[in-house]
C-alpha cells in the first residue's frame, strides 16, 4: 500500500474500540487500489469520551469521512452537521461524510441487511418482517426496511427497562412511514412470534443470541414455527451457521447469515464516500470466504 501512498493521498478511517480485528481497512484499501483511487484507511482504537476529540481530528486533517463503529454511533451523533433520514430516526451513524468541512452522518447498516438480501433475490418493498431485537442493529433494519416499503414490521424484544426504547423507535417509523404498519411484541410470548411468523415473510434474529456464549440457543424455541418458503436471516456471523438457521435450513427455509450484511452496509459507505461502486464480488471472494 505504500507505494501508491502520495502526498495527495486522502484519509479515511474507522472509529472505536475494540478495532484491532475490523476487517474494513483491508477491504477498503483494496478497493481503493484496485479502483485507482487516491485514498487511504486506517482504524482508530477511540473511546467513547474520545469521540468529541476525534471528530475534531477529522476536520483538522480533512479527513474525506470515516466510519462507526459500538460503542462510539450514538456518540457521533451530536458532532455531525447533518444527518441522513435512516441516521436521524435511528439516533445513531456509522458513516460521516466530509462535504466541504461539513459533516453529514448516515446509517448504511440498515442498507447492508437490505443490500444482502436484495443479493439473494429477496426485496422488502410490500413484505411483511419480524426483526427480533431492539438495539443498534435491529433499530437501524427496522427503520430501513420501513423506507425500502416493507408494508408491516413485527418487532419482538426482551421486556426489560430498554422496552420502551424500542416502543419509541415505532412510533418514530410510524410518524415517518404511516403507510407501514408497525407493531411491538415481548420476545418471550411465543404464541404471538408463532402467529405472526405463519403471516410473514422475512424473520430475522438481530440479538446476540446465537453468538458465544449464547451459540448453542436460538430465539425460536419451536422448530415447527419454520416453515418452506419463509426467508430467515441472522445478523449474527460468527459462526456463520447458528443454531436458529441450522433448524430453519432443516425445515426447507431460505436462510441467509450476516456475513453479506457487514460486507454490504461498506459497499454503501465506500459509496458515499468516492461516488464509486465497491468491487463487491471480488470483496466478496476474497474477505467473505
Amino acid at each position: 500500500m505504500e507505494r501508491r501512498i502520495t502526498g495527495k493521498t486522502g484519509l479515511l478511517g474507522l472509529i472505536g474500540s475494540p478495532v484491532g480485528h475490523s476487517g474494513s481497512p483491508a477491504m477498503y484499501n483494496y478497493s481503493f487500489n484496485k479502483l485507482g483511487l487516491d485514498y487511504a484507511y486506517l482504524a482508530f482504537d477511540i473511546k467513547v469520551d474520545e469521540v468529541k476529540q476525534a471528530i475534531e481530528a477529522m476536520k483538522t486533517f480533512r479527513m474525506k469521512g470515516c466510519n462507526v463503529t459500538m460503542p462510539c454511533k450514538n456518540e457521533a451523533v451530536k458532532y455531525m452537521d447533518e444527518l441522513s433520514q435512516a441516521a436521524r430516526i435511528v439516533g445513531a451513524v456509522n458513516t460521516i461524510v466530509s462535504e466541504d468541512g461539513k459533516l453529514i452522518g448516515h446509517m448504511t447498516d440498515g442498507e447492508g441487511f437490505v443490500d444482502n438480501l436484495r443479493d439473494y433475490g429477496v426485496e422488502i418493498r410490500g413484505k411483511k418482517i419480524i426483526v427480533c431485537g431492539g438495539g443498534g442493529a435491529a433499530t437501524a433494519i427496522q427503520v430501513q426496511c420501513a423506507l425500502e416499503g416493507a408494508r408491516e414490521i413485527s418487532i419482538f424484544n426482551i421486556k426489560d427497562e430498554f422496552f420502551e426504547r424500542t416502543v419509541m423507535t415505532a412510533e418514530k417509523i410510524k410518524k415517518e412511514k404511516p403507510e407501514c404498519v408497525v407493531n411491538v411484541f415481548d420476545i418471550t410470548d411465543m404464541e404471538t412470534m408463532k402467529k405472526e411468523m405463519e403471516t410473514s415473510d422475512v424473520f430475522t434474529n438481530a440479538t446476540i443470541v446465537g453468538m458465544k456464549p449464547m451459540d448453542g440457543e436460538s430465539v425460536v424455541k419451536d422448530v415447527s414455527m419454520f416453515r418452506p418458503g419463509l426467508v430467515v436471516v441472522d445478523i449474527v456471523y460468527d459462526p456463520k451457521e447458528t443454531r436458529m438457521l441450522r433448524e430453519a435450513r432443516e425445515a426447507g427455509c431460505t436462510c441467509i447469515n450476516g456475513e453479506g450484511m457487514l460486507l454490504w452496509q461498506g459497499a454503501a459507505a465506500f459509496r458515499l464516500y468516492t461516488g464509486q461502486e465497491m468491487p463487491v464480488q471480488e470483496v466478496k471472494e476474497l474477505f467473505f470466504r
